[in-house]
C-alpha cells in the first residue's frame, strides 16, 4: 500500500505544530496516492487521547512506542520497526533539528533516500516528488526517490496545519527492539528554543527590525509595538543586527536563522535581501517600512510604507493602543 508514516514530536502534553502540519500534509498526499497516513509517537507513557487527537489532522492510525522522550535513536529504532513490517512507501517529518537527526539516522538504517528542507511535495505518476529551494532560494531542486522508502523532512512551517480528519484515530501500541546505542544518551535538560528567551516561531504577529533601526536601542520601538499588539506577538531581527550584537540570535530570521510564517510580519528598516526573504516569505501578510523606496522588500510585501520608521512606529503603536481602547 502507498502509506505514509509521519513522525509526531510531542512535549508536555502537546504535539509540536510542525508535526501537526506534517500529519495534515501526509494525509493529503496519502489520499492522492490511494493509501493512508499513519502517525507515530515515541515517549514514556504517551497519553492515548493525545495520540488519538491526530486523527483530526488526517491520521488514519496512530502508533505509540515506549522510549525516552526527545532522543533521536529510540525513534529511529521504532520507525525502522514500523517500516520493516511493510506497507510504507514514505516517512515524513515536519521541520526541526530533531526531525533532521531522526530522518538521517533512519535513512542510514534502512538504506533510504532522504531530502531535507523540503517546502513542497506533490504526487506525480503515483509517486511523491519533493521540492527543495537551493542557491539561496533562487532555484528549486526536484527530488524523486529510487529507494523502496523515501524520507522527506520539511522546512520549518512548510506544511499547513489543517483539520480534515474524521475525528479520533485508533491507537496501536508498537513493539520494537531497542538498539544498543539507544541507551547511550540521556537528556539532562530540555529546551524548545535556542539562545535567549525569544520565541518567534510560534508568534502570530512578528515585528522585525533591521539595520534601518540605527542602533540597538531602536528595538525599543519594535518592543513597544509588539506589546501594543499583545497576544501572540514577538520581536525578531535580521542577521546583520544580530551580528552587530543588537539582538539575540534566538530572534534571527533568515537562511542562517529561523523560518517563520506568522499571520502578520511587520518589517522595520529591513532591506529584504534574499537571505532574509527565505525565512519569512511564507508569512500571511507582510508590511514593510523603509525610507528607501527601492528596497527589495517592497517587491514581495503586501503593503509598503516609504518613510522614517522612527516617526511611523510610535504613531502606529499609539493607533493600536487607541483602537484596543
Amino acid at each position: 500500500m502507498s502509506n505514509i508514516l509521519v513522525y509526531a514530536l510531542h512535549y508536555e502534553g502537546a504535539i509540536n505544530k510542525n508535526s501537526l502540519g506534517a500529519v495534515a500534509e501526509g494525509a493529503r498526499l496519502a489520499k492522492e496516492l490511494g493509501g493512508e497516513a499513519h502517525a507515530i509517537l515515541v515517549g514514556e507513557g504517551v497519553p492515548e487521547d493525545l495520540a488519538a487527537s491526530l486523527g483530526e489532522y488526517g491520521a488514519a492510525k496512530v502508533l505509540t512506542a515506549e522510549g525516552p522522550d526527545g532522543l533521536a535513536q529510540p525513534v529511529v529504532d521504532a520507525m525502522a520497526a514500523a517500516i520493516g513490517s511493510g506497507g510504507y512507501m514514505y516517512a515524513l517529518f515536519g521541520g526541526g533539528l530533531l526531525g533532521f537527526e531522526i530522518g538521517a539516522g533512519l535513512a542510514a538504517r534502512i538504506g533510504a533516500g532522504v531530502a531535507m528542507e523540503i517546502t513542497t511535495v506533490r504526487v506525480e505518476g503515483g509517486e511523491l516528488v519533493a521540492e527543495r529551494p537551493i542557491l539561496g532560494d533562487s532555484s528549486i531542486s526536484e527530488i524523486k526517490y529510487r529507494s523502496d522508502v523515501g524520507i522527506i523532512i520539511g522546512r520549518l512551517n512548510a506544511f499547513e496545519i489543517t483539520k480534515d480528519g474524521a475525528g479520533a484515530a485508533p491507537v496501536e501500541a508498537l513493539s520494537y527492539e531497542a538498539s544498543s546505542q539507544s541507551a547511550q544518551a540521556t537528556i539532562v535538560t530540555r529546551g524548545e528554543q535556542r539562545g535567549a528567551d525569544v520565541d518567534i516561531e510560534g508568534a502570530n504577529i512578528l515585528v522585525a527590525g533591521g539595520r534601518g533601526l540605527g542602533k540597538a536601542e531602536g528595538f525599543d520601538l519594535c518592543n513597544d509595538l509588539a506589546a501594543a499588539f499583545g497576544g501572540s506577538s514577538a520581536v525578531a531581527a535580521t542577521r546583520a543586527v544580530v551580528d552587530a550584537g543588537w539582538y539575540p540570535y534566538a530572534g534571527q530570521i533568515g537562511q542562517t536563522g529561523k523560518t517563520v510564517a506568522p499571520k502578520l510580519y511587520l518589517a522595520a528598516g529591513i532591506s529584504g535581501a534574499i537571505q532574509h526573504k527565505v525565512g519569512m516569505q511564507a508569512s500571511e501578510n507582510i508590511v514593510a517600512i523603509n525610507k528607501d523606496a527601492n528596497a527589495p522588500i517592497f517587491e514581495f510585501s503586501d503593503l509598503g510604507i516609504v518613510g522614517d520608521l522612527n516617526k511611523i512606529l510610535p504613531k502606529l503603536t499609539e493607533a493600536i493602543k487607541a483602537k484596543k481602547g
